[in-house]
């Protein structure tokens, strides 16, 4: 086995140990890109080791879904088929286990209508509603991965030769997963580690709101009584602790959804979907956004505030420092996945029920009640930068600093 493959082995490891952290008799559901099937093949293998009971995969083609958009009757742009979104659910509902790598291509919809995109998006995310309640409830295992497909990693290697770009992607997505360390699992584990001791230092301090600071950004963010700060992994319905996102550098919480106000300005692109959004900024007044411009994909950004009433409000504040392993390395991933643990962010649309004392028992309304939002979509969208100054106000009043020139004080 040489050095490249000795990595891809213990990536997949990593990612059936520590990112769904498979249990035996298991049933783990897999959605993978074509491209990536070499690599999906080796997680299928360790996850029978592991004592997976059935693996399944998903695959899935960029190009197919792009002759959709070219070429299919207008009807199929508000059709999401029934029986997968039930299958999803049922996954979830017997225990099973999801595995998603996600790399959309952020040019892939160059040229298409944006109405269809919005349309599809919504249609989807109306009939998988009840399994996107399962995730933000952490009732199952969950997990999105990352691995090069040959668009994605043009778009962020342009500079190297085509032969040399899909390396370079393996070699930074198995830097910033610490494959490339000696133990992949003990490092994560102590990584863990670090974040649950940052998640548990903010929770001691019950801050009552958080205002930043930055050029273009001025916004306070009120917190709801009883939010809960957390990082790194979860632990779903059956006490099974597992890592959603791979890489990840965050500590996150709810914020109130009538306590946002001011304004916030991107500092990365984001990849809506295929779709980029860039240099935007929203203006929020009592939780609602009230205003906003984008200098790239403007009604891109408008169809995401479309979605519904609760896409805009804020369903998630996230701290990442500025110097931290995958924003030292200066390069934009245009993937959200990767781009938010390079950067302080929010998210537009649904809060995690899971960030709030007893949120996960609570229905919709009592979310909302308790100062949740709910909504169908949940986007994230970066605003970190090395200018970013961010402080908390604790429960007497006062105000400490926690972010100066990007960076936690220590």
């Amino acid at each position: 086995m040489n050095s490249f493959e000795n990595k891809l082995d213990k990536y997949a490891e990593l990612v059936v140990k520590v990112g769904v952290n498979i249990q035996p008799g298991q049933v783990l559901y897999i959605e993978s890109p074509i491209e990536s099937v070499e690599f999906t093949r080796i997680i299928v293998r360790k996850a029978y080791e592991a004592g997976a009971k059935y693996v399944q995969v998903e695959w899935s083609d960029e190009a197919t879904t792009r002759i959709r958009y070219e070429s299919a009757p207008d009807e199929s742009f508000s059709f999401y088929p029934e029986w997968t979104a039930r299958m999803m659910e049922q996954i979830a509902e017997s225990g099973g286990a999801l595995l998603n790598i996600k790399v959309p291509d952020p040019q892939l919809f160059n040229g298409i209508d944006t109405s269809k995109v919005s349309r599809t998006s919504k249609a989807a995310s109306i009939a998988r509603q009840r399994f996107q309640s399962y995730v933000r409830s952490n009732k199952f295992s969950w997990c999105l991965v990352k691995a090069p497909t040959k668009a994605w990693a043009a778009r962020v290697f342009p500079e190297l030769p085509e032969h040399e770009q899909i390396e370079a992607m393996w070699e930074t997505i198995f830097r910033f997963n610490r494959v490339d360390q000696e133990q992949p699992i003990e490092a994560w584990q102590e990584h863990i580690r670090q974040l649950t001791e940052t998640h548990e230092h903010l929770n001691a301090k019950k801050y009552r709101r958080l205002h930043y600071k930055a050029p273009g950004t001025d916004l306070s963010v009120e917190l709801p009584e009883g939010h809960l700060w957390l990082g790194g992994g979860s632990v779903n319905e059956q006490g099974v602790y597992f890592v959603a996102n791979m890489p990840t550098e965050e500590v996150f919480t709810m914020p109130k959804r009538g306590g946002v106000n001011g304004t916030v300005s991107s500092t990365k692109p984001l990849n809506l979907n295929g779709r980029l959004v860039d240099n935007f900024q929203l203006t929020f007044k009592d939780g609602k956004v009230i205003d906003y411009k984008a200098e790239v994909g403007m009604e891109h950004l408008t169809s995401l505030l479309q979605t519904d009433e609760g896409a805009n409000y804020l369903g998630e504040v996230a701290l990442v420092p500025h110097d931290s392993p995958i924003s030292n390395l200066g390069r934009i991933f245009y993937n959200t996945g990767i781009d938010e643990n390079a950067s302080c962010h929010f998210a537009l649309g649904s809060a995690y029920p899971f960030t709030l004392e007893n949120g996960t028992k609570m229905t919709p309304e009592e979310l909302l009640a308790h100062g949740g939002n709910v909504s169908l979509t949940h986007v994230d969208f970066m605003i970190g930068s090395a200018d970013l100054d961010i402080d908390g106000e604790l429960p007497d009043g006062t105000m400490e600093p926690i972010f100066r020139s990007g960076n936690w004080i220590t």
